[in-house]
């Protein structure tokens, strides 16, 4: 592999799991340590879902940087 492609590949999963731990309710989850697994769960799928389009949007943006430009 390519030490550029590497590099694209490394910044997009750093964007994404910090992307993905910014949007969790952590104060909530620390402050009622006794939720229910069903409601965690809820949760994490609902923030996962939410996520999808940032996230594509950071991948095609790092791979083709000319489309944030205007034509």
């Amino acid at each position: 592999m390519k030490p550029k492609t590497k590099r694209k590949i490394e910044i997009i999963a750093l964007l994404s799991s910090i992307w993905f731990v910014i949007s969790l309710p952590l104060p909530w989850l620390i402050t009622t340590p006794d939720v229910a697994h069903t409601q965690l769960v809820v949760i994490l799928q609902m923030t996962a879902l939410i996520s999808v389009p940032f996230v594509a949007l950071a991948v095609a943006w790092t791979i083709k940087p000319e489309l944030t430009q205007n034509s």
